[in-house]
């Protein structure tokens, strides 16, 4: 790097800004994950010296203003120094403040504390207590999660300020196309009680998700988590659980959809997606006891691993190994969860009693070979290109690998 180029991710700086009479933080900063979209694959900004890169938003509203600052600017040079807002003006909505509009944009950042109000309809909510990480909460903070489409007066507009997160904090994200239909979203808000006015509340947006419709023979839709998101500030705090569940018992309550679905998600999303459904089906009584027998522990969310090694002798139930097909098709098509993901499911909550009980060997043996079965009719393709003994030493290795992120993720299954 010259003198002249700057790091963009290091360079920019994101501010959710709450009316000064209703903030606990008069503002909370942070930086982007990514901003190749943005910056250019090098994430690189050149022809500046300590650029800062400013995007205020107003907590509850988005309304964002761009503004800049640097200690020195390179005047002359055959390379063209770069119109750092200018960039970032091309993926904002055009009713985005200039750095100039400051005082416009303070005044409605003051006003969102009377004016703004989450867009659709309230599905879910939660309450959080104590105190989150860098936040003074001094009483329990209440969220909310809002359904709406782009035939919600508003939203549309409201959703082009939103979208920017997804290019700054998903890998390989882009904006949607908002004329194609099928599109759905759920946003999370944090939910203060007013300062300034007492009885009335305040909005501050913490993150969201987008889903898309798609036809599920014969006569039903299968629903599609596309992007997911969580503000930095609001991270590491169960937020992003709470959205997934907001969405999942959308989706339940929901006679049209048939089941949810996830695109091509992270490695960190996939997690939290797995332990948020492991931790459904340990709390869901009657599935825990046709699956495991009546004796069988459905402790839920709260038990620990090691505490439900009070659960005695072999399997009693459905559950197996191997597990009845009917019977698990006939839950999975209830909990509307998809296919590879159910007997996911299922194969960690088998190995969740076979490490409690002190499983017989029949029990081991007959785990591993139903689990090699998904594996194998999953990557028959390439199996089948694989000599035998390389075919069966890939399959072992493959399960071994399997068996081990099954405890990883039922270890933090608290």
């Amino acid at each position: 790097m010259t003198e002249w180029t700057c790091n963009s991710n290091e360079a920019l700086t994101i501010s959710l800004l709450r009316a000064p009479e209703e903030a606990n933080d008069q503002r909370e900063s942070f930086h982007p994950t990514f901003t190749y979209p943005i910056y250019g694959e090098d994430e690189t900004v050149y022809g500046y010296k300590d650029l800062a890169i400013n995007v205020q938003m107003a907590s509850g509203s988005l309304a964002t203003r761009v503004s800049s600052a640097y200690s020195a600017k390179l005047k002359s040079s055959s390379s063209t120094v770069d119109d750092v807002e200018g960039i970032l003006a091309k993926f904002l909505p055009d009713d985005h403040y200039k750095a100039a509009d400051e005082a416009a944009f303070l005044q409605r950042v003051k006003d969102d504390a009377s004016s703004f109000r989450p867009f659709g309809q309230k599905i879910y909510s939660y309450t959080t207590t104590g105190k989150g990480k860098g936040r003074a909460l001094e009483d329990d903070v209440e969220y909310e999660v809002y359904h709406a489409t782009f035939d919600v007066p508003g939203f549309k507009e409201y959703h082009r300020r939103m979208q920017l997160f997804i290019l700054l904090y998903i890998e390989a994200g882009s904006y949607i196309n908002e004329e194609e239909d099928g599109w759905e979203f759920v946003v999370l808000y944090e939910k203060r009680k007013s300062r300034s006015q007492p009885g009335s509340f305040t909005y501050h947006f913490a993150g969201y998700s987008s889903l898309y419709q798609f036809y599920y023979y014969p006569d039903r839709l299968r629903l599609r988590l596309s992007q997911f998101v969580i503000l930095p500030p609001y991270q590491r705090h169960g937020h992003g659980s709470e959205l997934y569940k907001s969405i999942y018992e959308y989706v339940l309550r929901s006679p049209h959809f048939a089941e949810l679905t996830v695109e091509d998600p992270a490695e960190a999303f996939e997690d939290l997606r797995d332990r948020s459904d492991l931790r459904m089906l340990l709390a869901h009584q009657k599935f825990m006891e046709e699956g495991f027998g009546a004796d069988a522990l459905t402790a839920g969310t709260s038990a620990s691993l090691g505490k439900r090694k009070r659960v005695a002798g072999a399997f009693q139930g459905k559950m197996g190994p191997p597990a009845d097909k009917a019977w698990l098709e006939k839950w999975r098509l209830e909990l509307k969860i998809a296919g590879r993901q159910f007997h996911r499911l299922v194969e960690m909550l088998q190995l969740l009693h076979l490490e409690a009980t002190g499983a017989d060997a029949s029990a081991v043996r007959a785990y591993r070979l139903q689990v090699k079965e998904r594996l194998y009719r999953f990557n028959y393709e390439i199996l089948m290109q694989l000599e035998r003994e390389e075919r069966l030493e890939k399959l072992e290795e493959t399960f071994q690998s399997v068996k081990d992120d099954y405890l990883r993720l039922l270890a933090g299954v608290q």
